[in-house]
């Protein structure tokens, strides 16, 4: 790796620790101007004076903000993001657990979106103006337009509850919970590996639904995009050359397109990735998906600060992650950047 590069790395890094340090000081802030009352979601509003203040203090809510701010930073330093009002354990153990719910939908939604987005693009450029191309703008248009919780109802009631195709709500049905050991906390994976086959598919049956209705969400993006970065080389006099020597379309995109959009398609499934992280809230709500973002909602519910905080914190800490590992890609991959940085 050469010094200019290793100092991209170092400013980029810099820029991640930055940014994530801004979004901690914002997001503490919001947390404590907000108009709910912690203490009082933990002794209840009939509480004895003296209890409501006394664990006012133990919260140290009492002191100033600057102070408060200082303290829990000392504590995200040691991993320690306090306790949940809504379960009592520490956030980082609920956090833990819901994690890996969100990280599995959101990773089946993003290859679902990516199988399908990116050649359903690259078709709509390759035959711009005729029905394909019609198709996709309409199927990306839908996909911006309504909202997702009308897509979830829908589908449930359509595929589940009518048809019986699907799954309900939850990860797998009651009598199977609790019968395979979380070993990564995915249960596609955790079924196999226990050799659950039944609950695997079981599994299969409740995630399907709510990954392609999140899915469709950012494919309609990545659609639109693949579709604009194919027609910007379709115009380039390489891609007309090759079309002169009598290259194939298909050819001419496999060959010759797609190495070119790679970089900038990275950037976009890293974004469209981030943002299934981000916005699966209202799916999860809408599925009963015990994921980060019904614990965000639950939390938010009843004011729990800290679990509210902390849930912010990671996506907003994934979602900057993401980027970075977008940006160094795009430098290390196009020599345009590599020049510029020079």
């Amino acid at each position: 790796m050469t010094e200019i590069s290793l100092r991209g790395l170092g400013h980029r890094f810099l820029q991640l620790i930055v940014s994530l340090f801004i979004l901690l000081c914002i997001t503490f802030i919001i947390g404590r101007v907000m108009p709910t009352d912690p203490v009082g979601a933990i002794v209840g509003e009939l509480a004895d004076p003296k209890a409501y203040e006394a664990m006012r203090a133990r919260l140290g809510l009492d002191l100033p903000l600057y102070q408060q701010f200082f303290i829990y930073l000392r504590g995200l330093l040691h991993g320690d993001f306090g306790i949940a009002i809504l379960t009592g354990n520490p956030v980082t153990r609920d956090l833990a657990q819901a994690f890996p719910a969100t990280f599995e939908l959101a990773t089946l939604a993003i290859i679902i979106s990516t199988i399908i987005g990116v050649p359903l693009g690259l078709a709509a450029a390759l035959f711009r103006d005729t029905f394909i191309d019609k198709f996709a703008r309409v199927f990306a248009l839908v996909g911006h337009s309504i909202p997702v919780f009308w897509f979830g109802i829908v589908g449930l009631v359509i595929f589940y509850a009518s048809l019986d195709l699907v799954g309900g709500p939850g990860r797998v049905d009651v009598f199977y919970e609790g019968l395979v050991e979380p070993r990564t906390g995915l249960m596609l994976v955790d079924s196999l590996l226990a050799g659950e086959t039944e609950i695997f598919w079981n599994a299969l049956g409740h995630i399907i639904l709510p990954a392609v209705i999140l899915a469709y969400m950012a494919m309609a993006y990545i659609t639109r995009m693949t579709r604009a970065f194919t027609l910007e080389q379709l115009s380039q006099d390489y891609v007309i050359a090759a079309r002169a020597k009598g290259v194939s379309p298909a050819r001419t995109i496999t060959r010759h397109v797609l190495p070119n959009i790679a970089v900038q398609l990275i950037t976009v499934l890293a974004i469209s990735y981030g943002n299934l992280l981000e916005g699966a809230v209202v799916t999860e709500i809408v599925f009963s998906w015990p994921g980060i973002g019904q614990y965000m909602t639950n939390a938010l519910l009843i004011g729990d600060m800290n679990a509210i905080l902390a849930a912010t914190i990671v996506i907003g800490f994934i979602f900057m992650l993401l980027n970075f590992i977008a940006d160094l890609a795009y430098t290390t991959l196009d020599p345009r950047t590599r020049e510029a940085a020079r």
